[in-house]
């Protein structure tokens, strides 16, 4: 028997909204979330098309060999750094013309696997052994209303189709499950003199993989208790008078202790290393998942703040470098220091449901561009009151610099003197002979310090 999928019905009615308007066809994506019974699927986005394709596509007996799986590849990507933890591309869908419907089978494969290999291909995280590797193809024949539902095993290249169940439920995530935190980071990665070759953004995705397994081994406190993996996430939480066990304010508060020292039995040296440069991201993120109220697991909840915390580090160091390449940002002369700000991150309700949707906002882009960029990745319009920016930012500082060495010791003195409204900031340093780049990243806002103080 295969997987079956549990459709939220909002999802039902924007796939017949879906008008062709003369095109051969619309691809789009399935978001929602896996668990070991079956998969949830709360919401469906069409791929924006191209512009150059526009004109190629109003065509009816164009084939589905017109496909960009490369443009929906990439837009998958974009979509991910959307979606808050717990929440992941689930699958693809295809609405045809009945001319070509019998042709979409070779088509759904592969764009599935290339969405797939888009998404996974800059990850701080593995998949697990059990996890669900199964994803989802739906193909709907637009004349007939017909409906085809396969999933294929995404971590084998030979897998072939499986048949699978898609069913509607109404309101499927208005009472999901949330957990929120704020994690305090304070990495230092080094840039080694012989690896000069690597640009700095690679540079820091390998300090950051080093980060993650701190990540990955920490200690998460739900509502300040450590609880058992395979535990019933609800489990002591007050039952309704129908006997239905919820959780107060169907949220959750999570701490996370990471380890500062070896444990006894492993072996620790030290290693000189002559680098070229630091990177430091000294900070606090925010950071949310969201989990199914269908019997979660203490394990389900805890992997999806996991992920959350580490794919929200490294996808704002990448927007921002992707944004420093975009506007050409001039390199500065030797040992000056300059401040970017890296962008904020924002939240914004999914109607009818519990979870929220987040992006990323630089100081200079205004409330109108988020919901623009809503509606082109998402086709999903947003009311700007909605949008709840979870980071506070400050003034950025651009100083100057004598010496011809950094100390991380002296980073603090040169950061803004408000730890209340700290946020995410790339300082670059560049100095003749032992240091050439110096980068201080400071993540995000609102220290919070009952933290400490509990």
């Amino acid at each position: 028997m295969g997987r079956t999928y549990i459709v939220e019905e909002t999802v039902g009615q924007y796939l017949s909204n879906i008008n062709l308007q003369g095109k051969a066809f619309v691809s789009g994506l399935l978001i929602g979330q896996c668990s070991s019974q079956k998969d949830y699927v709360i919401l469906a986005t069409r791929t924006p098309p191209k512009e150059e394709q526009s004109e190629n596509l109003k065509h009816p007996k164009a084939k589905l060999d017109n496909l960009d799986e490369e443009w929906a590849a990439e837009h998958a990507y974009q979509v991910s750094r959307m979606l808050p933890g717990g929440l992941l591309v689930l699958g693809v869908f295809i609405i045809t013309t009945l001319e070509i419907a019998n042709d979409f089978q070779n088509a759904l494969r592969r764009l599935m696997f290339a969405v797939g290999k888009s998404i996974n291909r800059k990850r701080l995280w593995n998949f697990t052994e059990e996890e669900v590797s199964e994803r989802v193809t739906l193909h709907i024949c637009a004349s007939t209303k017909k409906i085809f539902c396969r999933s294929y095993d995404i971590h084998d290249p030979k897998s072939s189709a499986r048949p699978a169940d898609w069913k509607y439920q109404n309101g499927l995530s208005s009472s999901w499950l949330s957990l929120e935190c704020t994690v305090h980071i304070n990495i230092h990665i080094p840039l080694s003199a012989t690896s000069v070759s690597y640009s700095l953004e690679k540079n820091t995705k390998n300090g950051l993989t080093r980060w993650a397994k701190q990540i990955e081994n920490g200690v998460y406190l739900i509502n300040g208790q450590v609880k058992d993996e395979d535990c019933d996430l609800l489990e002591g939480q007050k039952k309704s008078s129908r006997g239905n066990t919820q959780a107060t304010g169907h949220s959750f508060d999570v701490r996370v202790l990471t380890q500062l020292l070896l444990n006894s039995d492993h072996r620790s040296t030290a290693t000189v290393q002559i680098c070229s440069g630091s990177v430091n991201l000294k900070g606090a993120v925010k950071c949310r998942a969201y989990i199914h109220n269908s019997k979660p697991k203490v394990k389900e909840a805890v992997q999806a703040v996991k992920r959350d915390i580490m794919n929200t580090v490294a996808d704002r160091c990448e927007i921002l470098f992707e944004d420093l390449l975009l506007n050409e940002i001039p390199e500065k002369k030797d040992s000056e220091k300059e401040f970017h700000i890296l962008p904020r991150r924002v939240f914004v309700p999914l109607p009818g449901s519990t979870v929220m949707l987040c992006d990323y906002k630089f100081d200079d882009e205004s409330a109108e561009e988020i919901r623009d960029h809503f509606m082109e990745m998402l086709d999903h319009t947003i009311q700007i009151e909605d949008v709840e920016i979870a980071e506070e930012i400050n003034t950025v500082c651009v100083s100057s610099s004598v010496n011809s060495q950094a100390s991380l010791d002296n980073t603090d003195d040169e950061q803004p003197k408000q730890p209340i409204k700290t946020t995410i900031l790339l300082k670059i340093q560049q100095n003749i002979g032992v240091i050439a780049a110096f980068t201080v990243a400071v993540l995000a806002a609102g220290i919070s310090f009952h933290y400490f103080s509990d």
